[in-house]
């Protein structure tokens, strides 16, 4: 270790900065991540590309080797906070320079069900890949979605379950939406350890996606798909 303490952020030029940080974020090491983002900021880099560059950058080095079994859930969690420390930095100084939103996502697991560890890990991963995400909690009814989406507008709504006796909850949403005519206003991604792709397309969910990592790329790609249709 006695390396690693000899390393001083702001001697480093900014590409061994950006490097380091990678570092530092996959060691989820919330503090050094807090002190380069603010030695960026001095050096006159843009809150977006600190965000994009540094920290997403980072993230998806984490994620991918979380989806390849390299890193787990801890490291994963610990990974992410160190992200949130830089992100509460960046946070209010993105919203000042009115930077670019990759999409809005609104998640929550289902009524009956209070677990919340993979959910917050799709959060946290959401947000390093440069979504604004709002969070609704644990054991939602159909109600606490509709609201959450009538307020925030989101691309995504995202639903999560942990037990094979809240799952079929998530159709109760996506058929309200279909009753309500809203079901096409929105990307649904299903995610859990009990449901499958199977489950996911027979309940008209849009996607069902295995783990955090996956669900980021498949929101990406929704997105984008999503912005082109608008375009075209």
């Amino acid at each position: 270790m006695s390396d690693e303490e000899d390393i001083v952020l702001s001697e480093l030029n900014d590409d061994e900065l950006v490097e380091q940080m990678f570092d530092d974020l996959y060691d989820g090491l919330k503090e050094e991540i807090e002190e380069g983002v603010n030695i960026l900021l001095e050096r006159g880099w843009t809150p977006y590309d600190i965000l994009t560059k540094a920290l997403v950058g980072g993230m998806t080095i984490v994620g991918h080797d979380f989806r390849d079994g390299i890193l787990f859930v801890p490291e994963v969690l610990l990974a992410a906070n160190a992200m949130k420390g830089g992100m509460t930095i960046l946070k209010p100084l993105l919203a000042e320079t009115g930077a670019p939103r990759v999409g809005k996502m609104v998640i929550g697991t289902v009524k009956g069900d209070i677990h919340d560890i993979g959910k917050n890990l799709v959060s946290m991963m959401m947000e390093g890949a440069g979504f604004e995400v709002v969070d609704i909690g644990i054991n939602n009814p159909v109600e606490n979605y509709l609201e959450a989406l009538e307020t925030e507008q989101p691309d995504i709504l995202g639903m999560s379950a942990l037990l094979t006796t809240t799952m079929p909850y998530m159709k109760v949403v996506i058929d309200t939406l279909v009753e309500q005519g809203l079901r096409e206003e929105y990307i649904v991604l299903v995610g859990g350890a009990p449901l499958n792709e199977e489950f996911g397309k027979a309940i008209g969910a849009d996607a069902y996606c295995r783990d955090a990592a996956v669900a980021v790329e498949t929101a990406k790609d929704f997105v984008s798909r999503k912005h082109n249709q608008l375009a075209g």
